[in-house]
């Protein structure tokens, strides 16, 4: 049994801005030194695949847990979830004034579904663009291992699949590639051949883009997968709406969050907020979020998402289809299929006056 630490990991930033990666530098230097804290780096959580050694040494962390990355955390937590890392949300007090305004309102779980398969840890996610200064950060990270009590084992007893020892050893010893680059040089040259990068260099990453499902705010309405015509969303075992085949999606095309009743889908690079992960409100309490979404155009979100969506199918040379296909039916008063008791339910939840 190790001692008892708090892992922090940080993922680095997409591209070489130098500002962004003295930053993640800093921080990491810092905290090696630290013996109340283990850290390691890993690639933009965005990019990471699920078979990334990033993703495998995450995954095999198995106490509390801090990650910081350029994201909103919102953004980071259910990235985190989608690829099997999860935990109860740890309270972190570097927060924007907008948040912390929200926090007493937003205290419990806006009413989702949820997440499953929850371990008894807390994850806390942290924005890198919340300060240029590593001090803010290493104070927050001092605060939270004094209030944790994580208890940590060996890292090959916990790590699920079977990688190589060469490609967690960037993890496990993160000192020796605090100037490493984020993936390019040799490690683009392993081309899937069953061998390691070499010398100790992190896997390549190639950019993505992919909807990310908020599970505690989605009420497993159906309406993307009515929405998408690219093949993106399927459902679980149990039934759950999941984003299955997530390089179907098309790049830069955020349309199916704008169809979400719930402000649930999250495209984590759009330039958009709302679209991103920002905190807000759901259901338009506070935010209007018809106006985040359809930003200052004028423009209805749901017309913005069927032309967004048009544009994709006429680039993939399919035909468009305007408002005929997929249309969500609570947004456009249609009744094409009968009603049923989900229908219902959404549509009180509607006329509450919160």
């Amino acid at each position: 049994m190790a001692d008892r630490k708090l892992t922090v990991v940080i993922a680095q930033s997409q591209g070489r801005n130098p500002v962004k990666r003295q930053l993640e530098e800093e921080i990491a230097a810092e905290l090696i030194i630290d013996r109340e804290i283990d850290v390691s780096l890993v690639p933009h959580l965005y990019d990471l695949s699920q078979e990334h050694t990033g993703t495998l040494f995450l995954r095999s962390v198995p106490g509390d847990l801090a990650v910081l990355s350029w994201l909103y955390p919102r953004a980071a937590r259910w990235i985190l979830d989608r690829n099997g890392i999860r935990g109860h949300e740890g309270i972190t007090l570097l927060t924007s004034d907008e948040e912390h305004d929200d926090e007493i309102e937003e205290t419990a779980e806006p009413g989702g579904i949820g997440s499953v398969d929850i371990p008894d840890r807390k994850l806390y996610c942290i924005d890198l663009r919340m300060s240029s200064d590593a001090e803010t950060f290493l104070q927050e990270l001092r605060r939270i291992a004094d209030e944790t009590s994580v208890q940590t084992v060996g890292l090959m007893d916990w790590i699920q699949g079977s990688p190589q020892r060469a490609q967690l050893e960037r993890y496990l010893h993160p000192e020796r590639v605090l100037s490493a680059t984020s993936g390019e040089t040799e490690a683009a040259e392993h081309k899937g051949n069953g061998e390691p990068p070499t010398d100790g260099l992190p896997e390549s990453t190639k950019r993505r883009w992919y909807p990310v499902i908020d599970y505690s705010r989605c009420t497993n309405c159906m309406e993307c997968i009515d929405f998408c015509l690219f093949g993106v969303y399927g459902v679980d075992k149990l039934d759950r709406i999941l984003v299955e085949q997530q390089d179907n999606c098309k790049k830069g095309c955020p349309a199916c969050s704008r169809v979400c009743p719930e402000n649930a889908i999250i495209f984590p690079q759009h330039k958009t907020p709302a679209i991103a992960g920002a905190q807000g409100d759901i259901g338009g309490l506070k935010i209007d979020l018809s106006k985040l979404f359809g930003g200052d155009s004028g423009e209805a979100p749901l017309e913005m998402a069927v032309r967004e969506r048009d544009a994709e199918l006429l680039a993939d040379g399919r035909a468009a289809v305007g408002t005929s296909v997929g249309l969500p039916k609570r947004q456009t008063g249609t009744a094409s299929r009968q009603r049923d008791e989900l229908d219902d339910l959404m549509d009180g939840l509607d006329a509450m006056d919160l």
